[in-house]
């Protein structure tokens, strides 16, 4: 009898143990990342994702990001490109490498950029 109960505890506590990583929630993509400009180091570029699904561009003219939306591990930015005489709409489709509290590294193709939060 005792080694039932024993086994029956010994259950429970490798569910809860189970249940309790898997509520361990990833960082909040939400918030201000940026990187530093190709060539001019001391100045940074990026965006803001807003937890109403919006989004900004920061210190990029050309590139207007309007929206954000999270499909798995995949960053799906819309905005406009504006440049040549006219504005297009587009959306950009970039797989998270890493997601820290702090770090954001992004890939399409055989581009990789690392952000870093805005504190």
């Amino acid at each position: 009898m005792k080694r039932i109960q024993m086994k029956k505890i010994g259950f429970a506590a490798a569910i809860i143990c189970c249940s309790l990583s898997a509520c361990k929630q990833e960082p909040n993509l939400t918030g201000t990342w940026l990187e530093p400009i190709p060539g001019i180091e001391d100045q940074t570029q990026g965006f803001t994702l807003k937890g109403d699904g919006t989004a900004a561009s920061m210190n990029m003219a050309t590139l207007q990001y309007t929206a954000w939306t999270k499909e798995g591990d995949q960053l799906i930015l819309n905005g406009n490109s504006i440049g040549n005489g006219g504005t297009f709409p587009f959306a950009d489709t970039l797989t998270i490498k890493k997601l820290t509290e702090d770090s954001l590294v992004l890939q399409k193709g055989m581009l990789t950029r690392s952000f870093a939060r805005a504190k």
